[in-house]
């Protein structure tokens, strides 16, 4: 073998030194194929350091099972073995799960002996869990009962509310064994489920487990448990509620009759249960928890209509509502009770005598307003009438409205009576001319609205508590006089219907600050009562947001009223056709304001005024001064270029004690409606005894400081000297000459200014050069640094290719001496094979001669 290898390459060497081209292509292939070799070997790899391998979550004091290495396996094994499981998906890095540990840990310790606590890691990623598993979010709790489940625990991650939930999971259903239990059961404004099933024939009768899985669905779809389920066996406690046949289930309702689950048209299982609970049961209190990250709840909720938002300390581990919670529901309760049977009796005579009522404000009183009322003259009607509360002309141009104002309310104003006197006037009846039977009356009345905690300060003469409206010879049905139902069935009366929610006071307490509640949070998940921000002495917050008017009222409380009171006060106010709720205006705190009288004694010598939501409309309203306002927010950009010719402003009018330069923050202090603006920045001018004659800074005009001391000259001169008739009385020509000179320092002004501005655009220019030629020898620099890099970068390759060249010349001589040896061996070769073969050629022509020799010879014999 090795003979032939050398046979061949001696015949590729005989070939290459008669074909020189060949030897030169071989050369080139040679030192390419070094080159390539070369490169690949220099080139650094991709290393990716592998993970580290994880570390248990949980501390080993803690009595949960800690699967760190995602082992979903075990998951199942340990979830079979136990009642209850709780299954606590988690990723090491995640702070959610961070936090949430603590509290599950908390948790656990507590009903380690009644549930099985198992922690996954779902973030390994050679584990099982991440492989069959995609979640989108840490952490996530399910919880399993036995083998019903998951039920995902979607409410905050605190201890109270994690052992609620898993407490509720536990006992799913209430034993009810006696009829005062039941009642119990019953009274509470939640809905309420109850399920009659014997215990007598068997351990479980047929049917129980499906309500008791009905129970676990609707914790599956409502993780608060809003809807509760109990459970009675006794025969004679559910006849109570006139339950007599066996595996029936009871919804109970209180606007609206209690309903029975049909068997015969739905099938008996734990889905149509809970789906028919659903579908019929009431609610009047609404639980919002804002899960703290970007949500859309609270804008789904508050898009559906005004809503009541009631901040409340809960606990939730308490088995019983607090009182505070009691007292609210018991307002829902009465607000949403519009059948008859809840009403009181001043309910029932209003709803047959009374129908609809109108209310106009009148200009020339304020303080008065003007009640048109559709009224039936039979109350048998008032049920049968479904148009009642239709007006054959309800616009303030319409005929029929006309001419109630003008024969009830315009006459007795135009008549020189007191305002006693015009309150006093009896309700003027007109017959309706499309009906014998229905009437229009009309009355005017002076109002006088309920009182909250601010009227009360403006007012130490008027009643601290709820006051009702006045009395009328013939009280309009509008405004019930009602002693202890004031808002009974009010929700069917109005049409600003509200939606009542309760939050936790602890846990959204940045959400009520935001709404106006004001001090800090001192409330806790066991403390029932405290005092809080809003001054109240049960740690309640209340609030109306109106997101289609875009208003909120906060409630302010008198220290003399109670809870259910000051609710009751506040919604009927709303509700009112002619509400004087104050819309709540959210600002920044006002220094000024908490000290007014320090200020007032010494003011401050600002240059420009800060105004904040309280100080707004005292600032600008001021009869005594021209007021210049720069409407800005912190991310105008434009706001921010402007802010130098704002001040050279104020420096210029700093000497005037008449003239004030203001700006406001549009994005943090809320201001009312007529004084806000459609873009920033913008300037209004609030002349001196001219506060209604305010005037907007042109936006077609570039506001510089001459644009801006003109439009100042030019509304603010005309009673710039109206105030100020002694000037005449100094001399004829005083007022002329001051004028001039006023004339002289503005075309001063305006010739130093357009100085300036050569200045600033010459400044500007070199700016702009110096800024070009840093960046012209930036780039320079960089430039010069990459060529460096690349001559460098040449020169190693240059000294490479040298180093390879030298490697190849010493091998390509090596080949040639090589070459030139193979030749003189082929050269002795070749002469050895002559010899070889004349040598072959004699010895086979000597032979040939003696054969011939030796046939002569025996020829010659023969």
């Amino acid at each position: 073998m090795l003979r032939r290898v050398r046979q061949s390459l001696r015949q590729v060497l005989f070939l290459m030194a008669r074909r020189p081209d060949l030897l030169c292509g071989a050369i080139v292939l040679g030192v390419l194929l070094l080159l390539a070799v070369k490169f690949k070997c220099s080139r650094a790899k991709n290393v990716v350091a592998p993970a580290r391998p994880p570390v248990r979550f949980f501390s080993t004091e803690a009595p949960v099972v800690d699967l760190y290495l995602g082992q979903l396996d075990q998951v199942e094994r340990l979830r079979s073995v136990a009642e209850v499981s709780l299954i606590f998906f988690y990723a090491p890095w995640c702070a959610h799960s961070m936090a949430a540990r603590q509290e599950v840990q908390l948790v656990a310790k507590k009903l380690a002996k009644q549930v099985q606590f198992v922690a996954v890691n779902c973030w390994w990623i050679q584990g099982k869990c991440r492989k069959h598993n995609r979640l989108y979010q840490y952490p996530i709790i399910h919880l399993f009962y036995r083998r019903f489940g998951p039920i995902e625990y979607e409410g905050p991650f605190v201890a109270p509310y994690v052992e609620s939930f898993i407490l509720r999971v536990i006992t799913p259903l209430t034993y009810l064994p006696s009829r005062a239990q039941l009642e119990e059961f019953l009274s509470c404004h939640e809905p309420r489920v109850v399920g009659f099933f014997q215990f007598n024939s068997s351990p479980q009768p047929p049917g129980y487990i499906t309500y008791l899985l009905s129970a676990l669905q609707a914790l599956k779809r409502d993780f608060r448990g809003v809807v509760r389920f109990g459970v009675v066996t006794n025969k004679q406690v559910a006849e109570v509620i006139s339950l007599r046949e066996d595996e029936t289930v009871y919804l109970h309702r209180r606007f609206n009759s209690s309903l029975i689950f049909p068997r015969r048209e739905r099938n008996f299982t734990s889905q149509a249960i809970c789906s028919w609970v659903f579908e019929h049961h009431e609610t009047v209190l609404h639980w919002l928890q804002p899960p703290g990250i970007k949500s859309r709840l609270l804008e789904q909720e508050l898009t559906k209509g005004p809503a009541l938002l009631l901040f409340l300390p809960h606990n939730p581990l308490r088995s019983e509502p607090s009182s505070v919670l009691q007292q609210v529901a018991d307002v829902a309760v009465r607000y949403h009770s519009c059948d008859d049977s809840t009403h009181s009796s001043w309910d029932k005579r209003f709803s047959s005598h009374s129908l609809c009522c109108q209310s106009v404000v009148l200009p020339e009183m304020s303080t008065s307003v003007c009640e048109v009322c559709h009224s039936l003259s039979r109350p048998s009607l008032a049920t049968s009438s479904s148009a009642h509360c239709s007006f054959p002309s309800t616009t303030p141009g319409g005929d029929v409205f006309q001419t109630y104002l003008r024969h009830c309310c315009l006459e007795q104003l135009t008549s020189p009576v007191s305002v006693k006197a015009v309150t006093s006037v009896a309700c003027s009846n007109f017959l309706n001319s499309y009906s014998p039977f229905s009437q229009y009356s009309a009355c005017c009345r002076k109002v006088q609205p309920q009182l909250n905690e601010s009227h009360a300060k403006e007012e130490p003469d008027m009643q601290r508590d709820l006051i009702t409206p006045p009395s009328f010879s013939n009280p309009p049905p509008s405004v019930p006089q009602q002693q202890g139902g004031g808002i009974t069935g009010l929700r069917c009366q109005t049409n600003r219907t509200l939606r009542f929610y309760v939050l936790d006071i602890a846990l959204n307490w940045p959400l009520a600050v935001r709404l106006g509640a004001s001090g800090n949070n001192h409330s806790a998940f066991h403390q029932e009562a405290g005092t809080h921000g809003d001054g109240s002495s049960d740690g309640a917050f209340a609030a109306i947001v109106n997101l289609k008017d875009e208003v909120h009222y906060v409630l302010h409380r008198s220290p003399a009223a109670t809870l259910t009171e000051s609710l009751e006060a506040f919604i009927r106010n709303f509700s009112a056709p002619y509400s004087h709720l104050q819309r709540h205006l959210v600002g920044e705190e006002n220094r000024k304001a908490k000290h007014a009288d320090e200020y007032q004694n010494s003011p401050p010598r600002l240059l420009i005024t800060e105004l904040t939501t309280s100080s707004f409309l005292p600032s600008i309203m001021d009869p005594k001064k021209d007021v210049l306002l720069f409407y800005y927010t912190q991310w105008c950009g434009f706001c921010s270029v402007l802010n130098h010719i704002i001040i050279q402003l104020a420096r210029l009018l700093q000497g005037n004690s008449t003239f004030t330069v203001a700006r406001v923050n549009v994005a943090r202090n809320d201001l009312p409606w007529e004084f806000m603006v459609d873009h920033v920045p913008s300037i209004l001018l609030f002349p001196r005894n001219r506060k209604h004659l305010s005037v907007k800074f042109p936006d077609d005009l570039p506001i510089t400081l001459p644009n801006l001391l003109r439009f100042i000259l030019q509304h603010s001169s005309s009673g710039l000297y109206a105030d100020k008739p002694s000037a005449e009385a100094e001399g004829p020509g005083s007022s002329a000459i001051l004028h001039a000179e006023f004339l002289a320092l503005q075309q001063e002004v305006e010739a130093l200014h357009q100085a300036c501005e050569r200045l600033s655009q010459q400044l500007t220019q070199l700016w702009r050069d110096n800024r070009r030629l840093k960046f012209d020898t930036r780039t320079l620099e960089a430039e010069n640094v990459q060529l460096q890099r690349e001559r460098k970068s040449l020169e190693e390759q240059h000294r490479e290719k040298s180093r390879q060249l030298g490697e190849a010349v010493r091998r390509l001589q090596e080949l040639a001496d090589t070459s030139e040896n193979l030749l003189n061996e082929n050269t002795m070769l070749r002469v050895l094979l002559r010899a070889l073969k004349d040598r072959t050629e004699a010895g086979e022509q000597a032979e040939e001669e003696r054969k011939e020799a030796d046939q002569k010879g025996s020829h010659m014999a023969s």
